[in-house]
């Protein structure tokens, strides 16, 4: 069987036409975007073409949408951007314990600032409660940052009340949601979500590596954290990336639709849990709500590391959580009080629309026989 690559959450495989067009955009539209000549003019052209392709599938508008050279950035210039342009009217940061490291890094050097920051713990799935979120914001609240979907085990963490509570308790907080893992694969809407900020990126999306968008919503002030010719409203200045932008405008556009993704996303991590528990010693920590393209999992008594690397050598692509940690122990795992034996032997599997049935079950046919194998070998 040819490869089969399950480690989606980390990047997807580029499409093809986003290769053409990237192509086709670092050929010919090569000047620079500010530029006030017409190869400038046409680059510029390039981008904002782009920009409302992007603001139409977050339903937003042009002027509203930055670009970053990631989700990493576009997440640290929302958070520090949000907090440090909020700090005269107050110190209170809600986020959750299980963010990405972009976020959760930034809240720590918030918190090295002197700024309060309120990490809510979930349950042991990665869920968080509705009541527990509006339990953390007050009137002294001065930002919400919380994302859609958890990056390693998958949880849909229930963002849609935190505008409410805001408003309920009088805050004039600004709302940051991290959408990375959501974008491209259900309806992202940020009139819907009420969100003043929202981070997504191309390369999750089979767009190319190297840019994100950031939902700046109108009336939003950030902290300026980057100095430069002013490009992208000042918050994300230097030269876009021209290429790559056209190349993410593609990849928005050739998304198949999204009812027809997540129903099939659904019947692939659907099948995998069912046939996991034919297994008798996996635990597996995506519960029934649990984001369908992300299936976290652990064979007790194999290392995570050595079951990754027996899987490569038959050409099956996993990881063991957020590729940013590197093989380091899981955060969110430890957060979610998962204990020591699960997380040592921890194993993520993200799914794309190209991922089918049959490359499932070859997995879980492979992943039995290493499980076998592995544990005489230990």
């Amino acid at each position: 069987m040819p490869d089969i690559y399950f480690d989606n959450s980390a990047t997807t495989e580029i499409n093809s036409s986003v290769c053409d067009k990237i192509y086709e955009v670092l050929k010919s539209t090569y000047g620079n975007p500010s530029s006030l000549h017409t190869k400038g003019f046409e680059a510029s052209k390039v981008v904002e073409d782009a920009r409302k392709t992007i603001a139409a599938e977050l339903c937003a508008e042009p002027n509203e949408i930055i670009f970053t050279s990631s989700g990493t950035e576009g997440n640290n210039l929302a958070v520090l951007g949000a907090a440090l342009a909020k700090k005269r009217t107050g110190k209170r940061i809600v986020s959750s314990a299980i963010e990405h490291p972009s976020v959760a890094r930034s809240l720590d050097h918030l918190e090295y600032l002197g700024f309060e920051v309120i990490r809510i713990l979930p349950d042991i799935h990665g869920n968080i409660q509705k009541s527990q979120i509006i339990d953390a914001i007050n009137a002294d609240t001065i930002l919400v940052s919380m994302m859609l979907v958890n990056n390693e085990i998958g949880s849909c963490l229930p963002v849609e009340c935190i505008k409410k509570a805001i408003l309920r308790c009088g805050s004039k907080a600004y709302f940051h949601c991290d959408a990375v893992q959501a974008f491209g694969k259900i309806p992202v809407n940020v009139k819907a979500l009420e969100v003043d900020l929202l981070t997504v990126s191309a390369h999750k999306i089979e767009g190319p590596k190297g840019v994100g968008a950031l939902y700046v919503k109108k009336g939003t002030n950030l902290f300026q954290l980057l100095f430069g010719g002013g490009q992208e409203k000042s918050i994300r200045p230097g030269t876009q990336n021209v290429p790559c932008i056209a190349g993410f405008e593609q990849a928005v556009l050739s998304l198949p639709p999204k009812d027809l993704t997540l129903l099939h996303l659904k019947a692939l991590s659907s099948a995998l849990k069912n046939w996991l528990l034919d297994i008798e010693n996996v635990v597996i920590h995506s519960d029934k709500d649990a984001f369908a393209s992300i299936v976290s999992f652990s064979l007790l008594g194999i290392k995570s590391e050595v079951m990754l690397h027996a899987l490569a050598d038959k050409g099956i692509y996993v990881s063991s959580g957020s590729a940013c940690a590197k093989g380091k122990e899981s955060e969110i795992m430890r957060a979610c009080s998962i204990p020591d034996e699960q997380i040592s032997s921890a194993i993520r599997v993200s799914f794309s629309h190209k991922n089918t049935l049959k490359q499932v079950l070859h997995f879980v046919n492979v992943l039995k026989e290493l499980n076998k194998t592995l544990v005489k070998a230990n």
